[in-house]
């Protein structure tokens, strides 16, 4: 098996939509880790800005990341975005080089 693809996806939500970005991000843990590529999803706070939401991410290939944004509740997600979200989200992949 190949390196997994790592994702860090930074959120920073309108400050009136902080809780309710966060409340959607959780609706995605269940779903998400049932996909056939997803090897992991951790969403986590910002310590110092309760507005950013942090997902730790972990996929088997580039094709499952892809087929994760096309599922339902994705889609649904993105389209509540613009009213979430102060602005883009801050999406870095990486790949593991040490245990």
């Amino acid at each position: 098996m190949s390196n997994p693809l790592i994702v860090f996806a930074r959120l920073t939500a309108k400050p009136e939509q902080a809780e309710a970005l966060g409340e959607s991000l959780r609706q995605l843990i269940a779903p998400t880790l049932q996909e056939a590529g997803s090897l992991g999803y951790t969403l986590h706070r910002d310590n110092d800005d309760p507005a950013v939401w942090i997902l730790y991410e972990a996929w088997a290939s580039r094709a499952a990341l892809d087929a994760h944004f096309e599922q339902p509740y994705m889609q649904a997600l993105f389209v509540r975005a613009a009213d979430l979200l102060a602005k883009e989200v801050d999406m870095t992949f990486a790949t593991v080089v040490s245990a």
